[in-house]
Formats: C-alpha cells, sequence, structure tokens
C-alpha cells in the first residue's frame, strides 16, 4: 500500500498510545527512525485509507499494509469459520500484530499479542511490565477481570488491590497500584 507498511503502520499504533504515554513513545521514536511528523502523516494516511472508496476493506486492508502474515490460523466459533492472523513489527520484536477476521473479511477484533518464544518473563501481580506484557499475559491472573472502557483500541484489566492495568491496541500502558492519590 502506498506510504505505509509495517513501520509506518507502528507509527498508526504509536499515535494512539501517545495519548496515555507520550514519554514512551517519544522514546521509541528514535528506535524506529521517525519523528512526530511521520506519525501524524501516518495515522492521516491510515485515517484516509478507511475513508477512499478505492482502498481494500478489512483484512485485505491489513494484508496491503503489512504483507502476509507471518502465521494464519482458522478457528470456529460456534458455526461460523473466523481466521485468526499475525504479524511481526518492527518497534516489538516480542510481539506481533493479530488480526481476527470474520467470514466476510471484516476485521472483528485487533491488538498486540505475544510472540511464540518471547524472552518477557511472565506477568506477576506486582510485577507488570509497561510496554512488554499484553492483555493476555495480564487478564490470566487470579481475580483479574477485564473491562471495555469502549474504545476499540483501549482496555483495562482490574486486579484485586484495586490494581488497573490499562492497555492500548493490547499493549501495557500503564498500572495504578490502587494507592490514594
Amino acid at each position: 500500500m502506498e506510504g505505509l507498511a509495517r513501520r509506518e503502520f507502528c507509527l498508526v499504533l504509536l499515535r494512539r498510545m501517545a495519548d496515555t504515554r507520550p514519554d514512551l513513545v517519544a522514546e521509541a521514536l528514535p528506535i524506529i527512525g521517525a519523528d512526530r511528523a511521520e506519525v501524524h502523516a501516518a495515522h492521516r494516511r491510515w485515517r484516509a485509507l478507511h475513508h477512499t472508496e478505492r482502498a481494500p476493506r478489512g483484512l485485505a486492508l491489513r494484508a496491503a499494509v503489512l504483507g502476509p502474515p507471518a502465521e494464519q490460523e482458522d478457528r470456529k466459533f460456534g458455526d461460523v469459520d473466523l481466521v485468526v492472523r499475525r504479524w511481526p513489527l518492527p518497534l516489538w520484536p516480542h510481539l506481533r500484530w493479530e488480526v481476527l477476521g470474520g467470514p466476510d473479511g471484516a476485521v472483528l477484533h485487533e491488538q498486540l499479542v505475544r510472540a511464540p518464544g518471547s524472552a518477557v518473563p511472565a506477568a506477576a501481580p506486582g510485577a507488570l511490565r509497561v510496554w512488554e506484557h499484553v492483555v493476555d499475559d495480564v487478564v490470566t491472573l487470579p481475580g483479574a477481570a477485564a473491562v471495555d472502557p469502549g474504545v476499540p483500541s483501549r482496555l483495562e484489566v482490574h486486579l484485586p488491590g484495586r490494581v488497573r492495568a490499562r492497555f492500548v491496541w493490547g499493549l501495557l500502558q500503564q498500572v495504578d497500584d490502587g494507592a490514594p492519590g
């Protein structure tokens, strides 16, 4: 897709992460060889693709931007056939971009997930790693409860002791330990 590839897709993800962690986004930009202007340009291009009649839609758009998936598997959910596709991204080698697609090629859900063989230690209460742990690492902890804040790119996981883990695109951004203000 002209103007967008995996690097630029990382910039699109960073645009949303900058809302909660501008400090980490600022640290990541030199790693990926980009600046804030490129983040905004990539985000504008991505949004424009969603509103252009000629652009592919759903899974086809992700494949056009990210190339062929590194992993693909079919899943059944009741009577519905789904497809899961995963791509490596240059900014997060320990993660994969995962897209759950419906039978018509629609994107049902997408987020960063743990890569097979990742060296990141397992999540534990009191030992959550920002920008390393993903939703699936944390939601399986004892007493964890996922809470949908109503924004597609965001999720919270509430843990015992009033701990709140906040995610953007499935990647841990903040941990509020529940201590008063």
